[in-house]
């Protein structure tokens, strides 16, 4: 069986002018606002798309390199990444760039790299992204 994920958002008003709120049914997040100018020039307190995108990416990401770890026998102590997700108004999202630095026993850099490329690759929200979106990953490696 799949698994379902639910997020619902509320919008009045115009593109430009308007807002909205997003939530998911999880209750992760509760109304939490949306708007254009948000979407482009990264206002407090409110998120965006990409953001949203950025945060899944990231969190699915780690998920795929801590899998991709573990299997090869050498699961990791730590994972810190990020993703920057580049959007430009009028054409969309072109770009998603992974950043992690890891901490794993029984490895070196070069297997962590090539652990670290594979991950991207597999993670599913890569998979959803991919031929339509510029995916990198700069890989750093913790001794």
């Amino acid at each position: 069986m799949a698994a379902e994920s639910k997020a619902t958002t509320s919008w009045e008003g115009d593109l430009a002018g308007g807002r909205g709120t997003t939530s998911t049914e999880s209750g992760t997040l509760s109304e939490v606002e949306v708007t254009w100018p948000a979407r482009v020039e990264r206002t407090a307190d409110t998120t965006s798309p990409e953001e949203l995108l950025a945060a899944a990416h990231v969190a699915c990401y780690c998920m795929g390199l801590a899998h991709e770890l573990g299997e090869a026998g050498n699961p990791p102590e730590r994972l810190d990444a990020s993703a920057t997700v580049g959007f430009v108004p009028g054409e969309g999202v072109k770009s998603s760039a992974l950043t992690v630095t890891g901490r794993v026993p029984g490895i070196d850099a070069e297997m962590f790299r090539a652990a670290a490329e594979a991950a991207a690759e597999g993670c599913p929200i890569s998979g959803a992204l991919a031929g339509n979106v510029e995916i990198s990953v700069k890989a750093s490696f913790e001794e």
